[in-house]
């Protein structure tokens, strides 16, 4: 993952070195897709076990998708960090290189906050000046190497 997003920013002709990168999602998207699947369940229950189930998947995405369109932000992101900055870029994938770079942020007017919940880990990443905050929240799952990101931005 470290060198997708290293080639991403190479790539663009931006002369950095990453410390590490890690796979996250906009703040609230385990939280839509928890409710809009609940939502679905509900009301696909009145149609039976099909119909629930199609209902339970439906509600699942449709929840997500309508809390990363909330946030402005891809609905999955590679965010990559350096001595000087944060890149976050479009991208599902880990191992291949990430498409557009949606935000670039100076680490040395930033402010960094973690908040632990039951199954990710929220990032804001916060601008000293404007107070104007990036929220993402990172798995709990080893593969994603959110934590990585977080421990290099912390330090």
């Amino acid at each position: 993952m470290l060198e997708a997003v290293q080639a991403a920013l190479t790539h663009r002709g931006i002369d950095d070195e990453l410390l590490a990168a890690g796979q996250f999602m906009p703040r609230g998207h385990t939280g839509g897709t928890f409710l809009g699947a609940l939502v679905g369940d509900a009301a696909g229950s009145v149609g039976g076990d099909i119909a629930e189930v199609a209902g339970l998947t439906a509600g699942a995405l449709a929840g997500g998708h309508m809390a990363d369109a909330r946030s402005g932000l891809p609905s999955f992101m590679l965010i990559g960090v350096s001595e000087k900055a944060v890149y976050g870029f479009a991208g599902q994938s880990r191992s291949k290189e990430p498409t557009d770079l949606a935000f670039q942020v100076p680490r040395d007017r930033l402010s960094v906050k973690v908040h632990q919940r039951a199954n990710v880990r929220v990032l804001e990443l916060i601008d000293d000046a404007s107070g104007s905050k990036i929220e993402l929240e990172g798995s709990r799952i080893p593969i994603t190497h959110s934590k990585d990101v977080i421990d290099v931005l912390k330090s």
